[in-house]
């Protein structure tokens, strides 16, 4: 398999998912170097691309999370350069970084997504926000979830139990994008399921049930230690686990995705399976669910880097 001479970690940028993106990109590069490969951490500045064309890697990895490090923009810039890269081409990004685009994408497969409306800031002011509030709560009723619908890391993101809480959910869900996502909440057991093409194609890891101590997994639960317990595998019957599993291999499928993807899933009281999300650089820190995952799995995180960077090397992109 090819040899890595000179390898690049992308990390950083400039979205609010920065801080966590370095942290994703100093664990991916310390488990290399762990598993015997040198790496150093770029960051997505105006150095790079002079950099990279100065002295060009032999693979990427990239670990920029949020807007332009998971919408596709990076990718393309990657692409332009000539490098090879881990992960998803742009073209597979732009839909699945797109919460509504890739909601019904996999809803054309026949995965269940919850029902939900998109809309942009300006319908509240143009048609007045009472008025669309009331029609959004008349259509959908509650529970509802209110996210941006570009973005990550639950920033902007808040459950709706009454009437009263969705004016509030919605200013803050465009604190941090234009367009909201505004779906029924589905009450029931949040997994994480991974995606990881390790040279055999495609395979779903072990489901890893998230429970966040204050009852919503959000930023802060998410990336401080101790905030969420984390089962692997989650706590479901075999049945669920495997429809879980073949959900989150068919929405890889379905966005023509590649090497690795992380989706998000919710597992009603019934037993059904819901998609919420998909994310096509997921995070790589000490609280993140894919390398928990890989780990349960048998796969070392600095070897699976490792090895899908030798992929990276030898397919050229």
């Amino acid at each position: 398999m090819t040899e890595l001479d000179h390898v690049v970690v992308l990390a950083g940028g400039l979205s609010p998912e920065r801080d966590v993106s370095l942290r994703s990109g100093r664990r991916v590069r310390d488990a290399l170097e762990e598993a015997g490969v040198d790496a150093r951490i770029a960051d997505a500045d105006a150095a790079l691309i002079p950099a990279l064309l100065a002295d060009p890697p032999t693979a990427i990895f990239p670990a920029i999370h949020g807007s332009y490090g998971e919408d596709g923009a990076i990718r393309e810039i990657l692409a332009l350069v000539g490098v090879p890269y881990v992960g998803s081409v742009a073209s597979a990004c732009h839909g699945a970084f797109d919460k509504p685009t890739a909601k019904a994408r996999v809803a054309a497969v026949g995965i269940a997504t919850p029902e939900s409306v998109t809309l942009p800031r300006e319908i509240f002011h143009d048609l007045g926000a009472t008025a669309v509030i009331d029609r959004i709560i008349a259509r959908l009723g509650l529970p509802l979830f209110v996210k941006p619908a570009r973005g990550g890391s639950s920033l902007g993101a808040s459950p709706v139990r009454t009437a009263a809480e969705l004016p509030t959910a919605i200013v803050s869900c465009f604190a941090y994008g234009d367009t909201a996502l505004i779906e029924r909440l589905i009450d029931g057991t949040e997994i994480a399921v991974s995606v990881v093409d390790l040279g055999d194609g495609p395979q779903a890891l072990p489901a890893v049930e998230i429970v966040p101590a204050a009852g919503q997994y959000d930023y802060t639960a998410r990336y401080t230690a101790g905030q969420t317990a984390f089962y692997i595998p989650a706590r479901l019957p075999d049945d669920a686990l495997d429809a879980a599993a073949k959900a989150a291999a068919s929405a890889h499928s379905a966005l023509g995705l590649r090497d690795i993807s992380r989706t998000d899933l919710i597992v009603s009281e019934s037993g059904e399976i819901y998609f919420l999300e998909v994310n096509v650089s997921p995070g790589m820190t000490e609280t993140s669910t894919l390398p928990m995952a890989l780990d349960a799995a048998g796969h070392a995180f600095g070897t699976a880097c490792l090895t899908l960077l030798r992929l990276a090397a030898a397919r050229g992109n």
